[in-house]
């Protein structure tokens, strides 16, 4: 009798379990109601991250209309149908729709028995959130095919606002010389607001692809450059680091343009390896190489005078061209400058400097500083310096030294005279005869 009734009291209680099973209105996916209770289920949750099913995407604050996407897997062992989400976000993220909206989002097809899927969000981040970690919390409802009622799975997860990655490359001196080998120095700049790694650079050559296009749009390979490749290392926000390339640039591109393509790869805040392509352009300058010689010191006109000439063995001539002399140590001599104009390629240009005192004059070595100052095709101003030692001597023309010219000619002069009056007295007396 009595475990009769025992039993009809446990048949009683266990009905509600097996009417709960066998309709929808249970929650399953292995999570049951709350995303602490760990049950099996059909559906498992893999991942959730800002981007597409196809790509992670850097995001930072302020951004709208952003994808999210949360990754499933289909665990059970029938295929599942009817998929749609609803996600709950921390304050500062709301639906695309607009504040106070639900976050909803439909799986656009069925999932097959152990496979995977996924739901994608559209959500605005407002522009005070700050770059971290961040909880949030998904609900999945789906059917089963075959199978009437809709079964509801919790997740809870862990998403972060990574900030968005901006990488920008410049040369620190943008103008290359011809004729000689450039020490360039590359600034590569994260101006954006998320940290990247492993920063490798190759610098390309693109002279194995012209044959599949019409035309080049850079001529790397007419110069030489020494290094092709840089490990750079991590660049945080708001950083930059510098490479240096060696190149030489032969006399035919003489004010062209040169673009070295550079292929950027790093991970970024996601740990996702990118590549990218940047270009960094250099305008080549002509050579001016300037060397000066024949220094000496010359009487012109009863004025002492530096003179010397300046050789150009470059490439291109200098422009508004000055010769300077500046005394050194214990000179007295004034400085004094000379406009020479352009100092042409190849052709010699001469420089005379009148020498002038501070006081009296001193005779004897001088130490000197000759400038020569020019300007290039650019316009920048550039300076030629070389010491030298110059001689002056004691002009040959001072008060206390006496001309022998001007006792030469009177001499000649009574000379002259005696010999024409000898001369008439001896035709007078050969007359009077």
């Amino acid at each position: 009798m009595n475990s009769k009734i025992i039993f009809s009291l446990f048949l009683i209680g266990f009905l509600p379990l097996i009417f709960d099973n066998s309709y929808a209105q249970i929650t399953s996916g292995g999570f049951g109601q709350s995303p602490f209770e760990r049950d099996f289920g059909d559906v498992k949750f893999l991942d959730a991250y800002f981007g597409t099913i196809d790509e992670k995407i850097e995001i930072e604050p302020g951004d709208g209309n952003v994808p999210f996407t949360v990754v499933f897997a289909n665990v059970g062992t029938q295929d599942i149908t009817g998929i749609r989400g609803q996600l709950s976000l921390p304050m500062g993220f709301s639906a695309s729709d607009g504040p106070g909206s639900i976050i909803r989002a439909d799986s656009d097809s069925n999932s097959l028995a152990g496979e995977n899927f996924h739901i994608t969000f559209f959500v605005n981040i407002d522009q005070n959130v700050k770059i971290q970690q961040y909880p949030g919390t998904v609900k999945v409802d789906y059917s089963r095919l075959r199978e009437s009622g809709v079964r509801t799975a919790f997740a809870d997860f862990d998403f972060k606002i990574t900030g968005d990655s901006v990488i920008n490359v410049k040369a620190q001196d943008p103008f290359l010389t011809s004729l000689t080998t450039n020490n360039v120095v590359i600034e590569i700049a994260n101006d954006g607001t998320a940290p990247i790694s492993g920063v490798d650079i190759v610098a390309t050559n693109t002279s194995t692809e012209l044959a599949s296009t019409s035309s080049s749009t850079t001529n790397v390979e007419n110069v030489v450059i020494l290094e092709s490749s840089w490990d750079i290392g991590n660049i945080n926000p708001k950083s930059a680091r510098y490479f240096t390339a060696t190149v030489y640039v032969p006399e035919s591109l003489k004010g062209d343009t040169l673009r070295i393509p550079l292929s950027i790869s790093y991970y970024n805040a996601h740990g996702d390896l990118h590549t990218i392509s940047k270009i960094v352009d250099f305008y080549i300058k002509g050579l001016i190489d300037l060397t000066i010689f024949n220094v000496d010191v010359i009487e012109l006109s009863g004025t002492q005078m530096v003179i010397g000439e300046i050789i150009n063995e470059g490439n291109e001539d200098g422009l508004f061209g000055f010769v300077s002399i500046e005394p050194k140590g214990d000179s007295n001599i004034k400085p004094s400058t000379q406009f020479i104009d352009e100092i042409e390629v190849d052709a010699p240009v001469p420089f005379n400097v009148p020498i002038e005192f501070k006081g009296q004059p001193r005779y004897g070595e001088h130490e000197i500083t000759i400038t020569v100052r020019y300007k290039d095709s650019t316009r920048d101003e550039i300076f030629l310096t070389q010491d030298q030692i110059i001689t002056i001597v004691k002009p040959s023309n001072d008060d206390d030294t006496t001309d022998p010219t001007m006792i030469i000619i009177p001499i000649i002069l009574i000379v002259g005279a005696a010999i024409y009056i000898i001369r008439r007295r001896k035709k007078a007396t050969i007359e009077a005869s």
